[in-house]
């Protein structure tokens, strides 16, 4: 791993690190910046926007935030049984700016369903079936 050792052109996040930098470059104090990072797990909870008797998960999303997609990707690694779906007021969005990725592509690549506006009748009729069963 490449050492960031300071230099006079040191990029830092901010301002404050920056004069924290210099401080201690001033009193001779060897250091590195941003040179490690540790791995570490947060334990999170997820609370599904609507829950059918069957199991079903539904999310309503307006805007589908990376932290949402994030989230969602882990929820589903780790819950594989689960079965959630999103509906979406406009599936055609792109994930940001300039990007060519849409809300609806996301899902598709990422073995979501998916609708637009509304909850779709089949979705509804299914959930009533399973439910049965």
């Amino acid at each position: 791993m490449r050492k960031k050792s300071p230099s006079k052109h040191q990029q830092y996040r901010s301002a404050f690190e920056k004069g924290i930098a210099k401080s201690l470059s001033a009193k001779n104090i060897p250091f590195t910046y941003e040179t490690k990072s540790l791995v570490y797990h947060s334990t999170q909870t997820y609370t599904p926007d609507f829950v059918f008797p069957s199991g079903l998960m539904l999310e309503a999303k307006g805007f589908f935030k990376p932290q949402d997609r994030r989230k969602h990707l882990l929820v589903k690694q780790q819950h594989p049984d689960v079965d959630i779906r999103f509906v979406f007021q406009n599936a055609n969005v792109p994930l940001s700016k300039g990007s060519k990725t849409t809300y609806a592509k996301w899902c598709e690549r990422h073995g979501f369903l998916y609708a637009e506006k509304d909850v779709p009748d089949s979705w509804i009729t299914q959930s009533i079936v399973e439910e049965v069963q």
